[in-house]
Order: C-alpha cells, then structure tokens, then sequence
C-alpha cells in the first residue's frame, strides 16, 4: 500500500426518520456539502436510510444486488462528486458471500471509491441487546441482524481506514486487530442512544483512538429521531493522542478535518505502545 499524508474527512451527522427518500435526499444534500468543503471522504451514520426496524427486512432483501435502492444511491453520489463513501449501515439480507440469510439481515457498512465502486464491506459484529432507561427502553438488534465475523481494513486515499459500527466502539479487541491490519483510522458510524452516549461516547471514542494511536472518525444520529428515539449526536473527529479536533452537537449537518498522518507517525514513534505490548 502506498504511504499517505493524509486529507479531508468529512462525518456526516443526521437525525433520519421514518421515510426513505426522504433519508436519502437529506444524505444527498450532506454529502454534497462534504465535497464542496473540500473532503475526499465521508462517513455516513449508522442506519442513515432505514431506521425503522419493521422495515429492515424488507429493504434488506431489495439490498442484496448493487442495483438496490440504497446502494445504487451511493455508487450515483460517489461517482457524481467524485468522493469516497463510508455508506454507514444499511441491511442486507444476504452474506458477503451472496448467501442469502432467512429472517434476518446484517447491518452492512459498505465503501464506495470516487468512481462508484464498492470496495469493501462490513458486517456489524457486535449487535446491541440491552436495556436502556429512555422511552425506548428494550433494544434487541439480534432479532433483526445477524452478526458478522470478518474484520476489514480497506486502503483510501486518506489512509488505510478500519470500519466498525456503533455498538463495535465497547470492544476493543475488534480496534486492537484494525489496528493490526494497518489501520490508520477507523470509521464509527453510530446510532447512539441518549442516555448511553452521554455516559460513554467521548470517553470509548478516546480510549479507542489513544490505545491504537488511530484516528476516529465518528458520524452519528443526533436528535429525535421518533417519539420514542433521541440520538446522542456528538459527531466528531479524534486524533490518535486523543484530542477531540472537530465536533458537533445534535441536529442534521457535518464537521471536517483533516487527518494528519505526519502527526500519527510522531505520537507512534515518541511512545511505542504498539511495540510496548506484553498480552
């Protein structure tokens, strides 16, 4: 792979609803907006087209084939402004492998180069099954998704990038191998809710970016979602010492910045952590 000196990144912050066109004319709006300030990447939040559970499954099936609604949306915007996409998560009702999966889906975060292309794609390893003390109260991904296995790395023009979604952030042996697969930095396309993001996402999203010295590029949800749904937001920037370098509150739009590899080279070579590990 060639070295990179890194580049723009913009995340792509939403509060997406109940209808699809208008989910992906919002990303379309936003994802314009990244490549006119000037990003050679953008990340989409987790779920950005389809939030509602009841209808995963269905357009899951519809996502099987490139042509898909939401795929062919993504291979068009790419291919138009003549920008990367981290297409955040969107089901699929079939493995990477074209098998198909019975009554559920995978929560896949697929990558688009400036083409239009699919280069790479990630299946959701962790799915959230808790209790959280909000309107909601109940979340069970694992009666909709299946779990992926695969760990992915993917070479951009921004470096080599790790991809992870949401729930991934909680277990850092999934950062530790992206890491060991050369990952300059990993994308978090998130969902969080509310409450748990006000207790936990800037302090994982640190933790994750100082332990592997990486840079993390978190899009999120922010806002109300539904009467029963409030997204935390926050999308930020992180670089690899674990400085915050860009972020947001709630509500729709988008935070840049611009991923420094000089400066990764500099945190990794003056505390050798990597090297340092005895586990």
């Amino acid at each position: 792979m060639a070295e990179h000196k890194g580049g723009t990144v913009a995340a792509i912050q939403m509060v997406s609803g109940q209808d699809i066109d208008a989910n992906l004319e919002e990303a379309g709006r936003l994802l314009a907006q990244a490549a006119g300030e000037g990003a050679r990447v953008a990340v989409l939040p987790e779920n950005f087209a389809v939030l509602s559970t009841r209808r995963m499954l269905d357009q899951g099936q519809e996502e099987i084939t490139t042509s898909g609604r939401i795929r062919g949306f993504l291979a068009d915007r790419a291919a138009s402004l003549g920008l990367w996409i981290v297409g955040g998560s969107l089901p699929v009702a079939a493995r990477p492998d074209g098998e198909k999966i019975p009554g559920r889906v995978r929560a896949s975060c697929i990558v688009f180069d400036d083409q239009g292309s699919e280069v790479a794609r990630y299946d959701k390893i962790h799915l959230f099954d808790a209790m959280v003390e909000d309107d909601h109260g109940q979340y069970r991904e694992s009666d909709t998704f299946e779990p992926g296995s695969a760990v992915v790395t993917v070479d951009t023009p921004v470096g080599v990038l790790g991809l992870a979604i949401c729930y991934d952030l909680r277990f850092p042996e999934l950062f530790r191998a992206l890491r060991a697969r050369g990952a300059d930095w990993v994308s978090l396309p998130s969902a969080f809710t509310y409450n748990t993001g006000e207790a936990h996402w800037h302090a994982l999203l640190r933790a994750r970016a100082i332990e592997n010295q990486v840079w993390m590029v978190a899009p999120g949800q922010g806002g109300q979602n539904g009467p029963r749904r409030r997204t935390y937001g926050r999308s930020l920037v992180c670089d690899p010492w674990g400085k915050i370098v860009s972020e947001m509150e709630e509500g729709p739009g988008l935070v840049t910045a611009e991923l420094d590899h000089t400066r990764t080279k500099e945190i990794r070579e003056r505390m050798p952590v990597w090297t340092h590990r005895r586990l």
